[in-house]
Parts: C-alpha cells; sequence; structure tokens
C-alpha cells in the first residue's frame, strides 16, 4: 500500500509454506487476491515476496517470471521489497542457525542474491527503489577466534563489494536501483548500531575504496557512494529493541555514519518483566513459546550492557533472577500484552512517531513469521491475521 511521503508499507511472505515455486505461487494465488480486496481494492498493493533459493531459481525457468509478471499486474500488486535473508526451509522443520547458511563468506549466498535482484528489477514498477534483506554476514557463534570473524568479515565484504559492482551494472542496463538490506539481529556477526557502524567504516569502506576504484576506475568518494546506494541496512524494530536500542539514537548514529536503511520490518519482540511476586506463572507463560523451528535469542541488559542467551531453552533451564528479559520471537504486533508477559510495541510506536519527521526509508514491512508456532490462545486464520496486521499499522502511521 502507498502512505503519504511516498512510504509502501506490506507484508512479508514468509508467513506462507514454498519451498519450491510452485508451492510460493500457489499460497500467493489463494491468499493476495483477498488481502488485497480488504486493503486497498481500490489501489494497487505492494507486497514483499520471501524465495527460496529452490523457488528462485525455479521462477527463473523458462516464461514463469513474465508469467508471474503478468499475474501480478491483472490483480494490481506489484513487488517492492523481498527477503532474501532465509536461504532454503524456513517452515515445517528445525531452522534455527541454519538461517544463516549459507552466509556472506559463500558464493551460494552471493549467486542467490544476484538472482534475486535480476528478479526483483523485472518486477519492480518504473519509479522506485528495490530491497533485498539480507544476512548479517554470519552466525556469531561459528565464529569462536577473533581471527576467524575477522576472516569472515573480509569474506562476506569481497562478495558484498562483487554485489555492488553488480547491482551497478543492473541498474545500468534496466534502469531499476536494487539496494541489500543486511538486517542486524541477535548472535548475528552484526547485532547492532556499533558492529554495523565498525564493519562498514574498518570493512565495507576500507576495502571497497580500493576494490572499486580499481575495478571500476572512479574516484574514492564515487566508491563509498556507490556502497551506500547499494548495502543498505535492513532496520527489524524487534530485533533493535532486543538490542535495547532506542530509535531515534540509532537512527540518528547510522545518519552521522552515511549509513542509509534500506527497509523497515515492523515487528515485536516479547517483553518479560519479573514482579518476584508472580514469577512462576510468568516462566510458566514464557515456556508456552519455547518451539523446535526458529532460535529464540534472549537478551537482558545488565549494568549497560547487553548480554544475549542464543536460545530460550538455556533460560528456561537456568530461570535466573532478572528484572527483565527479551525473548526474539516475533508477536502479533497489534497486542501489547500477551499476560503476563509484554511485549516490545513501544518500539514500534516510537519508531513511528520518528518517521513523522524524518524519511528514514521508504519501504515498510511487517514481519510478523512465527503464526504456525504461536500458542494456541493467539492464533486465528492467517489471512484474518495479516489484516489485523497491516489495519493496525495503517492507523497507528497514521494517527
Amino acid at each position: 500500500m502507498r502512505l503519504n511521503q511516498n512510504r509502501h508499507l506490506t507484508f512479508c511472505t514468509n508467513i506462507f509454506p514454498g519451498q519450491d515455486w510452485e508451492t510460493t505461487y500457489a499460497s500467493l494465488k489463494e491468499n493476495l487476491p483477498k488481502i488485497k480486496e480488504k486493503l486497498s481494492p481500490d489501489a494497487n498493493f505492494g507486497l514483499g515476496l520471501r524465495l527460496s533459493n529452490t523457488a528462485s531459481e525455479e521462477l527463473g525457468l523458462g516464461e514463469k517470471l513474465s508469467e508471474f509478471k503478468k499475474w501480478l499486474d491483472g490483480h494490481g500488486i506489484y513487488v517492492f521489497t523481498m527477503n532474501g535473508f532465509p536461504y532454503g526451509t524456513f517452515h515445517d522443520q528445525p531452522v534455527k542457525d541454519q538461517v544463516h547458511m549459507p552466509d556472506w563468506t559463500t558464493v551460494a549466498r552471493l549467486d542467490y542474491t544476484k538472482r534475486l535482484a535480476e528478479q526483483l528489477a523485472f518486477l519492480l514498477p518504473d519509479g522506485i527503489s528495490g530491497g533485498i534483506s539480507t544476512s548479517p554476514i554470519s552466525y556469531k557463534h561459528w565464529h569462536k577466534t577473533p581471527k576467524s570473524t575477522s576472516k569472515a568479515f573480509a569474506e562476506g565484504t569481497e562478495n558484498l563489494l562483487k554485489l555492488v559492482i553488480f547491482l551497478k551494472e543492473l541498474k545500468a542496463k534496466t534502469g531499476k536501483h536494487i539496494h541489500i538490506d543486511i538486517e542486524p539481529e541477535p548472535d548475528g556477526l552484526l547485532e547492532n548500531s556499533e558492529e554495523v557502524i565498525d564493519f562498514y567504516s574498518n570493512y565495507l569502506f576500507a576495502h571497497g575504496e580500493k576494490t572499486l576504484v580499481d575495478q571500476l576506475h572512479i574516484s574514492k568518494p564515487e566508491a563509498v557512494e556507490l556502497i551506500k546506494d547499494h548495502i543498505q541496512i535492513c532496520y527489524d524494530i524487534c530485533h533493535f529493541s532486543l538490542a535495547y536500542e532506542e530509535p531515534e539514537i540509532t537512527f540518528q548514529k547510522f545518519r552521522e555514519n552515511g549509513i542509509k536503511i534500506g527497509k523497515i520490518q515492523i515487528s515485536s519482540a516479547l517483553k518479560v518483566r519479573f514482579d518476584h511476586t508472580n514469577d512462576q506463572e510468568i516462566w510458566q507463560s514464557l515456556a508456552r513459546f519455547n518451539e523446535p523451528t526458529y532460535l529464540h535469542q534472549v537478551t537482558v541488559q545488565e549494568n549497560g550492557k547487553v548480554i544475549t542467551y542464543n536460545d530460550l531453552p538455556i533460560i528456561l533451564s537456568e530461570k535466573k533472577e532478572f528484572e527483565e528479559i527479551r525473548a526474539h520471537f516475533h508477536v502479533p504486533i497489534f497486542l501489547k500484552k500477551f499476560a503476563p508477559l509484554d511485549s516490545t510495541q513501544d518500539y514500534i510506536l516510537k519508531t513511528f512517531q520518528y518517521l513523522k519527521n524524518h524519511p528514514v526509508t521508504e519501504h515498510l514491512e511487517v514481519e510478523t513469521y512465527t503464526w504456525d508456532v504461536l500458542p494456541a490462545a493467539l492464533k486465528i486464520d492467517l489471512n484474518r491475521s495479516i489484516l489485523r496486521e497491516l489495519d493496525w499499522a495503517v492507523k497507528q502511521l497514521n494517527h
């Protein structure tokens, strides 16, 4: 949906099953027209498309991509953003840390992202940019030493710079500007604003100046601007709330360091406050969110430092005494409380308030993908859930 200030609001289709293109397309055809009719009956409806590597490969065969665009056009639907973070399976079996596999140290991740960029350039309407969210380089626990971490950053940088050159050429060929939006999250190699700034300064800009100057025969300032235009950040509100970072401060830090935000993912984490009178009830309620499919990192702030537990079962087994913890579980954004638990919905509202006076980005995407694994009391029909999420977002943005 188009909002004021030329913003586009959508939801991410990673909530639908779809490891291959046939299943993905069937889900889109079944659900999208109904959703569009309710939310945007008289205007075109923007979409956040998630394609696995297999689905993307199959979409590229024969005339499937052209047929898909014809179907989208016929229903008044356009694609402006993609979720290129999960490469493989995302439903019906454990994903956990494998959501980062393959990471940015691999050619497989580069090739997948290039293919998505080509497909998005084909689907993207004229006059707007397209974005693809992606992994925060790698998973932190795969790199046990500073040497291993530095090597991952260097290899990831090399592949991202190859991607910058590819996207520059794609824009020259198609006229479409595509940016890749790195998505920091707990236990990613990039999980907060300071790590993002360090990566840009010490890797992307430092290595990119030489690489792009040598290969493209441009000046150093031109090389830096090219990186800024094509490598941006996906600001997932849930993830940054887990880092205990206030939106206004994070946006300001990125702006001061020349880092652009390509997409804001509207999402909410669990917030758990202990009052030490009904802690047993609180722990029991939190345990209902423990499920085996996704990673549910838990963060706690102690003496100004954020400590991360890499999955919910760890903290459930320890049951330490805390004042407050936050858990990575994309809960419905329209709910402030899941009594006796809370959510980080306040971070969404702070972000929306900031957007009223600051452009930040044109791309807004609701990303509540955990419907299948929510406790039973919170589940309703999927399409009704999507409509309720987007309706709440629109009302708050226009408030």
